[in-house]
């Protein structure tokens, strides 16, 4: 009976001991940011693999552009051939100012024999009247040659923005890492035809992870954005490490508890998320479970 009655106190001290000492529950995320085509064609290299780290801006596969290139190359050529079409103003107007410069020329001879009596006022008024005719004739050729360049240039200028807008497209056909991470998902192959929006691959930074737990409502008034927490990561058994935990986001609206989640008061239906960062220091994985001690 004795024997009995101390193996009942044993099960109760270790049922009392093993209370659940944590203050909320939550599992490990980190920012994933799916990388999808910006561009329709073959993949002729991508050069990644699950686990691969990789650097913001990098260039890890390239997109069939071919076709882009040779209609850049064609509008380069018609671009070229527009601008050597751009009239020589100065050229084509030099001719008319040299007439005009003569006739002035000729003019002031006149005026000149008109006062000694040598000419007549008719000879003198027919060349003034031809410099008037000349200098009408190159306002004329001025604007129309004006109005010509104009269109050349406003044909040039549009030319030049479908250009830009191919050498975009040609740029987009880099396959670029926008942020610095690991691989998580590769979701295509070199061979395979990418479209626009096409899903390649998944990166995550798993430098800057964060825990996400559960609280009551109860406890929100114990902690605040910034405050600092310790964060248990569980590894299973009694595989179990600290950190040190920042408080960086509170959801504002309360929602059931995940049925994966455990909080501190089992009667509790309603339960606030909040994320709580972490430096990981290469142990931590998306998806490892961790307890939060306020």
């Amino acid at each position: 009976m004795k024997r009995i009655s101390s193996i009942v106190l044993a099960m109760l001290a270790v049922s009392c001991g093993s209370r659940t000492p944590y203050d909320a529950q939550g599992t490990f995320e980190a920012t994933e940011v799916v990388v999808s085509s910006e561009a329709t064609g073959r993949i002729l290299d991508f050069n990644v693999e699950e686990g691969m780290p990789v650097t913001e801006g990098a260039v890890v596969g390239a997109i069939d552009s071919i076709q882009l290139h040779l209609q850049r190359k064609q509008l380069s050529a018609q671009l070229s051939a527009l601008t050597n079409s751009r009239p020589d103003i100065q050229a084509q107007a030099a001719s008319l100012r040299e007439q005009i410069a003569k006739q002035q020329t000729e003019c002031r001879r006149v005026k000149n024999l008109l006062r000694d009596g040598a000419a007549t006022q008719k000879q003198l008024d027919d060349i003034e009247a031809q410099i008037r005719l000349l200098e009408s004739q190159l306002t004329a050729t001025l604007s129309t040659l004006g109005k010509n360049t104009a269109s050349i240039n406003d044909n040039a200028a549009a030319l030049e923005a479908q250009i830009a807008a191919l050498d975009d497209r040609i740029a987009k056909c880099r396959i670029q890492s926008p942020v610095a991470g690991t691989v998580l998902v590769k979701y295509a192959e070199t061979g395979e035809l990418a479209s626009v929006g096409k899903p390649l691959m998944k990166i995550a930074d798993l430098d800057h992870i964060y825990l996400r737990a559960y609280f009551t409502s109860d406890q929100l008034g114990r902690f605040g954005l910034g405050d600092e927490v310790r964060v248990v990561a569980d590894f299973g058994g009694d595989e179990r490490y600290d950190y040190e935990g920042r408080i960086m986001w509170i959801s504002s609206e309360s929602e059931f508890t995940p049925k994966t989640i455990q909080t501190k008061d089992s009667r509790a239906n309603l339960v606030y998320a909040v994320k709580i960062a972490v430096e990981n220091d290469g142990r931590l994985k998306i998806g490892l479970a961790g307890d939060v001690l306020l």
